[in-house]
């Protein structure tokens, strides 16, 4: 099957149920072994690398991530477009509820005209490499003032084989409430799709809003790639 028609299978109802309920939902198999294989090749491709951080040096946790220059490599690039169109009408339901004026077109071709047009041209999309004891701080992937609610990661290994540890964590911080740990579980070739920042929530006097952090807890042994599917572009 195609990407766009693996995408289209999706179960999108039960999806969606999920991001309005918790936040973030898992896909199911989504790329093969030798399509994760293929993609964690890439990392030591740096010529397809726009900049490189080492966690460590900024706080940030340990381990590394690149991210891609423009023109993406097809695979990254084709995931970009195939769930957009799908995600664009579930952050627009989300904008509403939260009583936001803030519309996504249907492509992504025309937002990112439109990050352009905010004078966000750096593409975010990245590949994420985890060794022994390295971890990912909670956080989120805000680049500039324009933001697309929604992104995926894909886990590119396998759990209990390539390594030990590295669950992919989300902390909900709640209006005066203790903050809800979750841990998505996922296996390789399966995507995560997730808040970036803030979702809605229905309480007794209305909608308010839910904000989201993620990361990756520590690795006990092993190596883990993850590719972020960040639909916006940075500033």
């Amino acid at each position: 099957m195609s990407l766009e028609a693996r995408v289209a299978a999706l179960d999108w109802p039960r999806i969606e149920g999920e991001l309005a309920a918790q936040g973030w939902a898992t896909t199911g198999a989504l790329l093969s072994a030798d399509e994760c294989a293929d993609l964690a090749a890439l990392y030591d491709r740096t010529g397809l690398f726009r900049s490189r951080v080492v966690m460590a040096r900024h706080g940030f946790g340990q381990g590394e991530y690149q991210y891609f220059a423009y023109p993406l490599p097809d695979p990254v690039a084709g995931l970009r477009r195939v769930f957009y169109p799908r995600l664009a009408p579930i952050a627009g339901r989300w904008a509403r509820a939260l009583g936001e004026a803030r519309t996504y077109p249907e492509t992504l071709e025309a937002f990112t005209a439109r990050c352009r047009d905010a004078g966000q041209t750096r593409p975010t999309p990245l590949l994420l490499r985890y060794g022994p004891g390295d971890y990912n701080c909670l956080h989120q992937d805000l680049y500039g003032e324009l933001v697309f609610p929604l992104q995926a990661a894909v886990l590119l290994d396998e759990p209990g084989v390539d390594f030990e540890g590295g669950e992919f964590v989300l902390v909900e911080q709640r209006p005066r409430q203790q903050s809800r740990p979750m841990v998505a579980p996922l296996r390789r070739g399966e995507a995560v799709i997730f808040a970036v920042n803030q979702r809605p929530a229905q309480g007794a006097r209305g909608m308010y809003r839910l904000a989201l952090r993620h990361g990756v807890s520590r690795l006990r042994s092993g190596r883990r790639h993850t590719l972020g599917v960040i639909f916006h572009d940075a500033a």
